[in-house]
């Protein structure tokens, strides 16, 4: 064998062997690379794959009702309650109105008992007492205000709903937003309540205030 022939066979080698490593270092380069990009989206698909209920930001322990209330905008957007997952009123059923918007619940079973919707602007008060005045202990309520929760509201009808745990209701105005969670029984001020007064120079919009979004976890026994 002729010493160019050798020389070839070598070079082909190596040849070979260059491009057997480089092939190997270079994919084994890139399936590190695609797993550690991997690593992110998975954790993003991990979080997008957690749903709460009612949409909430966190869950809700054992024996507690998780919830969400988001107020009207101004009077054109209306309401939203949220109890446990169902929403029980919305404009998508139709159920809901300008003034005071009520979700009644059974506490000891979180079943909804009953859903009305009072215009305090330019209908009756009476009929929004005879709904709150004559509840059964541990009856939650869920209200949402839309465009004006107030001017009908009469003395009586603020010391029932101050009754069940209210802090603002006394002091409720032409237009202001509030959204809260009340129970028939309940021997303190209740936490879950939020409310914004109707100031023309806080206003977010023309004449009203901001929407208010509450949510959280009631117990199952409020006291």
């Amino acid at each position: 064998m002729r010493w160019t022939e050798v020389i070839r066979i070598v070079v082909i080698l190596v040849t070979l062997i260059a491009t057997w490593y480089f092939a190997e270092f270079v994919f084994s380069k890139k399936w590190k690379m695609n797993n550690l990009l991997d690593i992110p989206q998975k954790k993003e698909l991990d979080i997008k794959q957690i749903k709460r209920k009612c949409g909430n930001e966190k869950d809700c322990p054992q024996y507690y009702y998780a919830f969400k209330i988001i107020s009207g905008a101004a009077n054109v957007v209306g309401p939203s309650i949220c109890f446990e997952d169902q929403i029980l009123m919305s404009g998508v059923r139709n159920n809901i109105g300008p003034g005071i918007n009520i979700a009644l619940i059974n506490a000891n079973n979180g079943s909804l008992l009953k859903t009305a919707n009072f215009n305090m602007y330019s209908g009756d008060v009476k009929p929004l007492i005879a709904f709150i005045e004559k509840l059964n202990d541990g009856t939650l309520l869920l209200i949402a205000s839309y465009d004006d929760p107030a001017t009908k509201l009469d003395t009586k009808a603020r010391e029932i709903l101050t009754s069940y745990g209210s802090r603002y209701a006394k002091t409720l105005g032409f237009r202001d937003s509030w959204v809260f969670v009340g129970g028939k029984g309940l021997k303190d001020k209740s936490p879950y309540e939020q409310y914004l007064k109707n100031e023309k120079e806080k206003n977010k919009y023309d004449g009203w205030p901001e929407v208010l979004e509450m949510e959280g976890c009631i117990p199952q026994k409020m006291s």
